[in-house]
């Protein structure tokens, strides 16, 4: 009898460590925060090759050049030129801080990538890190990690332990509690003439962020809510998406809305999700491509490889300044973008592996991402297919807030370009270098804008 009662308590325990939640640090570990690891968990000192900078706290001013009147067009703070110039004829030199992004040169000998001197200017609102100093000892997963619990408005895990931790991270990135936008999805093919695929508004609201909220989120509260209203082309005119996402990603899982305008419906939209090809990006990239990486992590095994220094783009902003870099400089470029518009700076980002799980389905067989330390919606996801090839390169396009504006800090980071390696197409979702385009903080909206009636309410055509 106590043979086997023994045999019961080990086969209970291991269910509730397979099931069960998985634990927050150490008071003692969490002290670092504010000490050797800022308030959201990066290392606060820089590099010893001063390559690096210790991290500001503090947002970019914003230069005189800014105009108030187009607030979305946000100038360069810093007027930098470039260290030194990537080329494919000294990619070797750096293929420890390039990663798959070799293979990018070895296909378009022509692609080039400027490095910048690295900023670490990046501010967010105190409550934001308040909640994050008790997400570390509160905030816990559950049921593999799928689920949140016990989580404050602030990234989750500060310290991660996991690779699924560390995406957690970049799922619940802080660009601002409510943002509007207005901005571009296009497709470049191989004869480098850009395609529209759509010109919307974007109106995004993380209710996780609410800052109201002073108590522990519920795990079937909705995150993150997405609304997205095509405005252009004239075939595309009027329609509509909106996503919902949950803190528990099986259980509650996406809620997926599409308003059709010819068709005057709503309709229910659960393949929205995954790697069906995103509607915005001519089928380039998949919608869990989004913002580099965006959905359920049900699929996929999540590995933690460590820290590592990475280029990556960062502080990009004359890439949507249409002053600097018009709409057809940027976009009408084959294989990538033009490389004159872009900025890469040397960070320290988070690296995790991802492998597709034997009884699922997905056309990548495994993919791998690097989140910036301070800012984790930056960064980039390299995506291979089950050959082992490289299939699609999904980097995010990173531009802090100025200090003062609405909001109290915060950025963006959900443009994303996608280099499809096997066809020569990229795609930019969320580009916004165009006159009126742009992305700004908001105030709250009421979440009934999100709902399938309101998109039928609100439909035309």
């Amino acid at each position: 009898m106590m043979k086997m009662t023994t045999i019961a308590t080990a086969v209970l325990v291991v269910a509730t460590l397979a099931q069960g939640a998985f634990a927050a640090v150490s008071a003692d570990e969490a002290k670092q925060l504010g000490g050797k690891l800022t308030l959201v968990g990066a290392e606060a000192a820089g590099n010893k090759e001063g390559t690096i900078p210790a991290y500001s706290g503090k947002a970019p001013k914003a230069p005189a050049s800014y105009n108030k009147a187009e607030p979305g067009q946000r100038p360069d703070p810093y007027g930098d030129k470039p260290l030194f110039t990537i080329t494919a004829a000294n990619a070797a030199q750096y293929a420890d801080k390039l990663d798959g992004l070799v293979e990018v040169f070895k296909k378009y000998p022509n692609f080039r990538m400027d490095i910048y001197p690295s900023h670490r200017d990046f501010a967010y609102p105190k409550y934001v890190l308040d909640n994050t100093v008790k997400n570390a000892t509160s905030c816990k997963g559950a049921n593999d990690e799928l689920k949140l619990e016990g989580c404050y408005g602030g990234f989750p895990f500060p310290i991660p332990k996991t690779g699924k931790q560390v995406m957690w991270n970049h799922l619940m990135q802080f660009t601002g509690s409510t943002l509007d936008s207005r901005s571009d999805s296009w497709v470049t093919p191989p004869n480098g003439q850009g395609v529209l695929q759509a010109r919307s508004r974007v109106q995004q609201q993380y209710d996780f962020f609410d800052p109201k909220q002073t108590q522990p989120h519920p795990s079937n509260l909705t995150y993150w809510s997405l609304l997205v209203t095509d405005d252009a082309p004239a075939r595309k005119a009027g329609g509509k998406i909106a996503i919902l996402d949950s803190l528990d990603m099986v259980d509650v899982g996406r809620r997926a809305y599409q308003y059709i305008p010819g068709q005057r419906r709503v309709k229910l939209a659960p393949n929205l999700a995954y790697d069906t090809p995103s509607p915005q990006s001519g089928g380039a990239s998949t919608m869990d491509d989004g913002k580099g990486y965006l959905g359920a992590m049900d699929r996929f095994d999540f590995k933690l490889v460590g820290k590592k220094e990475k280029f990556i783009m960062y502080n990009t902003f004359n890439f949507t300044n249409h002053k600097v870099c018009p709409l057809e400089k940027t976009i009408n470029h084959p294989n990538f973008p033009n490389p004159d518009c872009t900025r890469w700076e040397l960070h320290r980002v988070w690296k995790v592996e991802a492998t597709l799980k034997s009884d699922f389905r997905h056309v990548y067989a495994k993919r791998v991402f690097f989140w910036d330390e301070d800012v984790p919606g930056a960064g980039m996801a390299e995506n291979y297919d089950a050959s082992g090839k490289p299939y699609r390169f999904i980097t995010q396009v990173m531009n802090p807030f100025y200090d003062g504006e609405k909001g109290g800090g915060g950025g963006y980071t959900d443009s994303s370009i996608s280099l499809d390696m096997q066809t020569g197409l990229w795609a930019f979702q969320s580009y916004q270098g165009f006159p009126g385009g742009g992305v700004w903080p908001d105030d709250r909206q009421d979440p009934r804008i999100f709902t399938p009636d309101a998109l039928a309410g609100t439909g035309i055509r």
